[in-house]
């Protein structure tokens, strides 16, 4: 299986909506889309095996692999999509409160540049009530960004870590968010991210405003950040028209192309792990 198959527990979201448990989850047959991105759904650079399947969270995303010449491409939805199947809202959710804020993060191979200390006051004139920082693992572990975040009085917290090369992985990171979006009446970020889109298909009203900041080394092959607000003006801005953005966020994450647990077993190979398990 690759590695990136195991970003975030994907693979172990899959294998308990495919009815497979919560143990390891067999290999999975092609690559999944790992995070939400404008470009063919891998990322720049990402090692990819000739004719392998892509498998990809949207027909916006199947179509750009098209454009670029990947043929072998699947639309499923994004894992998240799947997570909400598995852990529908209740009937009497309790009150939501305050904002989950999503500062834009680095990781192992490239650091973030930006000025905090300015995303901080302008949370503070912005949010109307109590604040949560969600950092990614690289920033929360790097404690003058972290205490920066504790001073300013927000609640600071970190999902899990992402994993790597197959170790370290956390099966529960999207059960752990999808948690703490439902807790909170919005999701913000300074870039349109994969936790905007989540926040917005876990009930959260979204926004996107402050200085993007900078990623070292960023690659500019699809665009960027100035392609990104100029196709998805609608949802930027300290205030956003929630039914556009729900409308959005179903087709970036595929929600309407969730496979039934049976279909989805036969497309990732995992037909004969199940007849395994059954014998």
């Amino acid at each position: 299986m690759h590695h990136a198959n195991h970003f975030y527990g994907h693979a172990h979201v899959l294998a308990r909506y495919a009815g497979l448990g919560d143990g390891h989850p067999p290999r999975i047959n092609g690559y999944v889309q790992h995070g939400w991105n404008i470009g063919d759904g891998l990322a720049p650079g990402h090692p990819y095996a000739e004719g392998t399947p892509s498998l990809l969270w949207s027909e916006q995303t199947r179509r750009r692999a098209w454009s670029v010449g990947r043929r072998n491409v699947t639309v499923i939805g994004a894992p998240f999509g799947y997570l909400l199947a598995m852990r529908p809202e209740p009937q009497s959710p309790p009150q939501r409160a305050g904002t989950i804020w999503y500062p834009f993060h680095g990781w192992e191979g490239q650091h973030v540049e930006g000025d905090h200390d300015r995303l901080i006051a302008q949370i503070r004139d912005t949010e109307p009530g109590p604040v949560t920082v969600c950092l990614y693992w690289h920033e929360h572990r790097m404690r003058r960004v972290r205490r920066r975040y504790e001073n300013a009085g927000f609640r600071v917290i970190c999902h899990g870590y992402r994993g790597h090369w197959w170790s370290g992985t956390d099966p529960d990171f999207l059960d752990r968010q999808l948690t703490e979006l439902r807790r909170h009446a919005r999701v913000a970020s300074n870039r349109l991210t994969s936790a905007v889109f989540y926040g917005i298909a876990a009930g959260c009203e979204p926004a996107v405003y402050g200085n993007p900041m900078v990623l070292a080394d960023e690659d500019p092959t699809f665009g960027g950040t100035a392609r990104i607000r100029r196709q998805w003006p609608e949802l930027h801005g300290e205030q956003v028209h929630l039914p556009t953005a729900v409308e959005i966020a179903r087709a970036e994450l595929g929600v309407d192309h969730r496979y039934p647990p049976a279909a989805l077993r036969e497309l990732l190979g995992w037909t004969a792990a199940v007849h395994k398990e059954e014998a």
